[in-house]
């Protein structure tokens, strides 16, 4: 990357984090302080905790194409905004309907497809892919910190604290998309990173991709729901609230460390399928020792660390195998359908969550989830073994329509190129290809 790149997506990435740190802060505390809302029932609890998921799901594809006509800061700026409302809201609500408003508010600034757009305006095509790996790295370690922090600062400062000090993060990353974040001269309409509406319906219809937009629903379900029931649990096993962050600390770093061997083989020796299916059993496994812990503080544990051993290979896993099975120029589309599932199974998960805490019971939560789980396991089975191939973008130079499909010949021969989708308005080729025998040089000659 050039300076200028490492700096734009090094602050997109921090920006990202801010905003997603805010959001799971909350996750391991909020069950343990919803009960003083007013109105608050277990059910009402866990739609608390699931709200976001829902307007998250069906405004960010919106946001994105609002981005495309008015420009990506703006509408990042609005978004932002709009997350700052809801956790102003959440922080000065007094009864569960007010929370539950204020976690969908927040929902609503769904503007992470838009910062994702903007980083491909600002990066060239050969910093596109460090680029996403940041930006996903800053996510993962966002998530890690706000699991072992949130207990700690919850202590501190309570709930109502918590989501303050999500809004005061969220003023600095739109004090930091101003200053630090340049004013990209013109827009990509990159069909890897943006997903368009008319090629939704083809997505639909492609099974691979549905196999892993429910993979994803499913994991984020399961992560909502259970921690409906996990932080209660602790408490009811002896560990005080303030002191939850020593069994999540430890648990989240040993199970990352868990985690990698399992991505290893699966990308360099080809085994991603069986990672995945592996992965999947083990979730099942975790949730059967938590099911059957209860009182048992040790056994909790270990089902928190295979869960989230699990949980890390998925979440690692899920987008790389989207990225496999989507055709050239379908990626962005592809991923706009993983993330809305994924945000609504994390509605769908705080929903689940806190029925089966209210009518059966909070190791109820993990039995009810374990059918899902034997769903997954079968879908799974009856996936295609991925290729292990990378997209591409190359820019091209103006064709006609009859002369298309003879320039599409002529990148099909050249040597570790598999597939090609020519985009003759865009003045583009979206390639699948072998980066051990691709050589991006041999398009040179097209451009």
């Amino acid at each position: 990357m050039t300076p200028i790149e490492r700096r734009t997506v090094s602050t997109l990435a921090l920006i990202y984090a801010l905003r997603m740190f805010g959001l799971f802060m909350v996750l391991p505390v909020l069950v343990i302080f919803a009960n003083d809302y007013q109105g608050a029932t277990a059910a009402l609890v866990g739609i608390a905790i699931g709200a976001y998921g829902l307007t998250q799901a069906l405004l960010q594809l919106p946001f994105g194409m609002w981005s495309d006509r008015i420009g990506r800061k703006p509408v990042i700026l609005i978004g932002l905004t709009i997350f700052t409302l809801g956790s102003a809201l959440a922080a000065s609500a007094d009864s569960i309907w007010m929370l539950i408003a204020g976690r969908a508010l927040q929902g609503a600034g769904a503007v992470a497809s838009t910062l994702m757009a903007l980083m491909t305006d600002l990066t060239r095509e050969e910093s596109r892919t460090k680029a996403m790996a940041s930006i996903g790295a800053s996510i993962g370690l966002s998530f890690t910190l706000a699991m072992v922090v949130g207990p700690i600062l919850a202590g501190w400062l309570g709930l109502s604290g918590l989501f303050a000090l999500t809004a005061v993060f969220s003023v600095a990353a739109m004090v930091l998309l101003v200053v630090a974040v340049p004013t990209p001269k013109q827009q990509v309409r990159s069909r890897d990173t943006r997903a368009f509406y008319h090629q939704l319906g083809d997505v639909m219809k492609d099974g691979q991709i549905l196999r892993l937009s429910f993979g994803i629903f499913v994991l984020h379900a399961i992560l909502v729901g259970c921690f409906v029931s996990v932080p209660l649990m602790l408490l009811n096993a002896g560990l005080l609230q303030e002191e939850h962050w020593k069994v999540y600390l430890p648990v989240m770093l040993i199970s990352f460390i868990c985690m990698v061997p399992f991505i290893i083989v699966g990308e360099k020796h080809q085994k991603m399928k069986q990672v995945l299916f592996i992965a999947v059993i083990l979730l099942g496994i975790s949730l059967i020792i938590l099911g059957l812990s209860s009182l048992n503080l040790y056994g909790l544990i270990s089902g928190l660390w295979l869960f989230f051993v699990a949980f890390n290979i998925l979440e690692a896993s899920l987008p790389s195998l989207i990225s496999k099975f989507a055709p050239p120029g379908f990626k962005g589309s592809a991923m706009g359908l993983y993330s809305t599932s994924q945000f609504l199974g994390a509605f769908a998960g705080g929903v689940a969550g806190g029925f089966l805490s209210e009518y059966a019971s909070l190791v109820g939560v993990f039995w009810g989830m374990i059918p899902l789980v034997v769903i997954w396991a079968i879908i799974v089975t009856s996936m295609a073994k991925p290729r292990h191939l990378s997209n591409y973008m190359a820019n091209i130079a103006s064709t006609s329509e009859e002369d298309s499909d003879q320039l599409e010949n002529k990148l099909l021969a050249i040597p570790g190129v598999y597939e090609v989708v020519i985009m003759l308005k865009e003045n583009a080729a979206y390639l699948k290809v072998d980066n051990k025998t691709f050589d991006p040089a041999q398009l040179n000659v097209y451009k």
